[in-house]
């Protein structure tokens, strides 16, 4: 784990016309740990990553990356920097098979044909990494995937362009508890290998399995950002739906930060 985060965002303001969402918002993701942004719905988490990902430009604020201020105009200028993002559709083409999908729009080449078998290899090496063991074949196609494999195969696509930011956006949505304990499995994993890890998510149980720290959002505002451990399963609700637990959170009214 690492003293200073790889990203850092302070005082974030997004407005869409009169209607402000995200208020002053700073946020901070550490390589080699897991970060759980919690929040209820229209707590503006979509709202956070899609600005952390180019998809939303910032009205006001300062965006750090590896130490040094940095722009994000584009989900291009977000993914060069080392910023990737699992949305819960997952974006995955049922017709292609794994290797495809994963070079989707990033093809490697070797003269004017594609180079399959350095895509192969590459991909192999990345689910073999990642110990990926329940996909029997890198050749199958998507659509005999189950709901956990598809879940893997995104994030192993994300973490493929040697990404140091990956944030997951409910990644255990609709699973059942044995695929949901293998894509916990996996998100740990991540951090293990040095990545910081942002993870969205309402299950408190998933968030307390693998998180190291805990965001909390309210109505726009980053309630606390904690260290899990210091932290209760009733202490996070109520950060979530009120702002505040006891003297950890949102002063009454004025939304400065306790």
């Amino acid at each position: 784990m690492s003293s200073q985060p790889v990203l850092s965002i302070r005082g974030l303001d997004k407005s869409f016309g009169p209607v402000q969402v995200l208020h002053d918002v700073s946020f901070s993701a550490y390589p080699g740990e897991v970060t759980a942004l919690v929040g209820d719905n229209g707590a503006g988490k979509s709202t956070l990553v899609k600005c952390i990902g180019g998809t939303y430009s910032i009205d006001a604020g300062e965006f750090h990356f590896d130490g040094r201020p940095v722009q994000v105009h584009s989900p291009r200028d977000a993914a060069d920097l080392g910023i990737e993002i699992v949305y819960q559709d997952l974006a995955l083409c049922d017709n292609l098979d794994i290797v495809q999908n994963m070079f989707l729009g990033r093809e490697k080449r070797s003269g004017l044909v594609l180079d399959e078998a350095t895509m192969e290899e590459m991909a192999a090496r990345t689910l073999r990494d990642l110990s990926v063991r329940t996909v029997k074949s890198i050749r199958q196609l998507v659509s005999s995937l189950s709901g956990g494999q598809r879940q893997t195969v995104a994030i192993a696509k994300a973490v493929l362009w040697n990404s140091k930011v990956v944030i997951l956006d409910e990644p255990t949505a609709a699973l059942g508890v044995a695929q949901t304990a293998q894509v916990l499995e996996l998100v740990r994993r991540l951090a293990d290998n040095g990545l910081a890890v942002v993870l969205i998510s309402h299950n408190m149980n998933d968030v307390f399995a693998v998180a190291d720290r805990i965001a909390a959002l309210y109505l726009g505002r980053m309630a606390a950002e904690v260290k899990a451990a210091d932290v209760t399963h009733s202490q996070v609700v109520e950060l979530i739906t009120s702002g505040r637990s006891g003297e950890l959170g949102l002063k009454n009214g004025n939304g400065v930060t306790a």
